[in-house]
């Protein structure tokens, strides 16, 4: 079977999944030298298609450098990816091989992958739940573009796919628990809380909390601290601010009803006086 764009004539080579949806191939262009290979997305749903359409020309993430092709086969709309060998990082990565900080490494790189595939979320989250993240050999990280679209949810956002990304990634640094490292300790507070929402918070908590080959210094250390504690801080400093709030409010409503440091007046009064004795005698 043969897809026809104006600069593309994609050949199909391999056959990966059929759906009431979409179907997808891989397929050689045989326009271009040496015929690169492409991950084919066929979508034969017109009200999928129209989601699909609607996603890649409003949202910001319009998959830039990544939707390699976009058009119409008949009644069909053919979506072109790139094609890598397959390194699915649930067969290639191996924590007990790795260093903590090699680990961590492959976390940074897994986030920024998300990060800069620029593609709309509801397809970013498909690809995250279909395990299309792959390992390189030098643990750069890479994803695979399989899907059935019959799963896609349009109004998925980033909230979901950070989400998703932040327990691939538990799951990556879940072989250095025993380390008591902290990466994996804020990590795992933070996704049990559903506390990430964005990209940028998920790369943050785990660049800081990543294990340096340097001594780290007192100051770094102090940062990691309060990272670690942020919520616990902030309870902390809710309740203070509420009982400095009474006490000021307390003052204001003596000074108002009884006059000037009344509260001082108050308490210097009492000890005046003991039992039937004044101490001023």
């Amino acid at each position: 079977m043969i897809y026809e764009s104006d600069r593309m004539k994609l050949l199909t080579v391999s056959t990966r999944t059929i759906g009431e949806v979409s179907d997808c191939y891989i397929c050689r262009d045989l326009n271009s030298p040496g015929g690169i290979m492409y991950t084919v997305i066929v979508v034969h749903e017109h009200e999928v298609v129209r989601h699909v359409l609607e996603m890649f020309k409003m949202s910001d993430r319009t998959g830039a450098g990544v939707l390699v092709d976009n058009f119409a086969d008949g009644e069909n709309q053919v979506l072109v990816f790139p094609y890598h060998r397959e390194r699915p990082l649930k067969d290639f990565y191996s924590g007990d091989a790795l260093t903590l900080a090699q680990c961590e490494e492959i976390c940074t790189n897994a986030i920024l992958a998300c990060i800069t595939s620029d593609l709309p979320y509801p397809i970013l989250y498909l690809l995250l739940n279909g395990g299309q993240l792959n390992l390189s050999s030098d643990r750069s990280v890479f994803f695979s573009y399989e899907m059935d679209l019959a799963d896609m949810d349009p109004e998925i956002g980033e909230s979901e796919c950070t989400d998703v990304c932040a327990r691939i990634l538990l799951e990556i640094l879940e072989p250095k628990s025993s380390q008591k490292a902290t990466s994996y300790y804020l990590l795992s507070k933070k996704t049990a809380n559903g506390s990430y929402d964005r990209f940028t918070d998920l790369y943050r908590d785990i660049t800081i909390a990543a294990t340096s080959t340097d001594k780290v210094s007192i100051f770094k250390r102090i940062r990691i601290w309060f990272r670690r504690y942020t919520d616990n801080i902030i309870g902390v400093l809710f309740w203070l601010s509420i009982i400095l709030g009474l006490i000021a409010l307390s003052l204001l409503i003596s000074r108002v009803f009884l006059g000037g440091n009344s509260w001082f007046r108050l308490l210097f009064n009492t000890f005046k006086t003991i039992g039937t004795e004044s101490l001023l005698q």
